[in-house]
């Protein structure tokens, strides 16, 4: 069974970092990884690996991706054991609609300030009666929006400067359909 997922940040969005999945798969198995199969063209893929340095393992994809395919993409890297643990710490019950729940998974823990900033944007959404809410739990960040993520005031607030969606922020963000499917591929092994 796959042992890893890496979450590809920023790829295949209006054009730009363009990487076709059989290129990521390449990538990867070029890399030493086994059983590695994607998900969607957002950048997703489960692999084997016999290392465990996550942080180690994101470095390496990164530099293959710009070398091998000359694309700029974040990398966050997670065993399938701490995705099981995301899937179980979600704070939110089951959305009736998956896609208006996402986990943004971070590299690392968010700073004080990142942490005061998810705390003034959900007093914020709080206030406006949105019905938005956001929690983190460890490295991830569950992030609800009944409205849809594009709509919704509390994510703009949080992708501002040094907020935990920011484009310079080292994390990315997931559909819970995407989390949930990742999980059943790590437990079901490549299709």
């Amino acid at each position: 069974m796959p042992s890893h997922v890496a979450l590809l940040r920023g790829i295949n969005v209006g054009g730009h970092n363009r990487v076709a999945m059989a290129d990521l798969r390449a990538v990867l198995t070029a890399l030493g990884h086994t059983e590695v199969a994607t998900y969607i063209q957002s950048g997703n893929a489960v692999f084997r690996s016999a290392r465990d340095d996550n942080a180690a393992l994101a470095g390496e994809l990164e530099r293959a991706l710009s070398h091998e395919l000359g694309v700029s993409a974040r990398v966050v890297v997670l065993s399938a054991a701490e995705l099981r643990g995301a899937v179980a710490g979600n704070p939110y019950p089951e959305p009736a609609e998956p896609k208006t729940l996402h986990a943004v998974f971070r590299v690392g823990e968010l700073e004080p300030a990142a942490l005061d900033a998810v705390d003034a944007a959900v007093r914020a959404a709080d206030q406006s009666g949105s019905g938005e809410h956001a929690r983190i739990v460890g490295r991830t960040l569950y992030l609800h929006t009944p409205g849809g993520l594009g709509r919704s005031a509390l994510a703009v607030r949080l992708a501002r400067a040094g907020g935990p969606l920011a484009a310079t922020a080292a994390s990315t963000c997931r559909n819970w359909a995407t989390v949930r499917r990742l999980l059943t591929m790590c437990v079901a092994g490549p299709g």
